[in-house]
């Protein structure tokens, strides 16, 4: 139930932008194996994959919560 409260509120695109800020791109690709983060990578281009494919999805709002859990 924690990290539904960790997303509360939260838009896939500023998820996405704080981890690409805390990791990195490249970083994001060794963590979560996905092309979108490997092959030029946009936040665009990884908005439209995400929300496309649930299980990417969830890999990227779980590292999200655990990265706020660390700070």
């Amino acid at each position: 139930m924690q990290n539904k409260n960790l997303l509360h509120g939260k838009t896939l695109q500023s998820i996405l932008e704080y981890l690409v800020e805390s990791y990195g791109f490249e970083s994001l690709g060794q963590k979560i194996k996905i092309k979108c983060f490997t092959e030029n990578p946009s936040i665009k281009s990884s908005l439209t994959f995400l929300r496309k494919t649930d299980w990417a999805r969830k890999k990227v709002e779980e590292l999200y919560c655990e990265t706020i859990l660390k700070k």
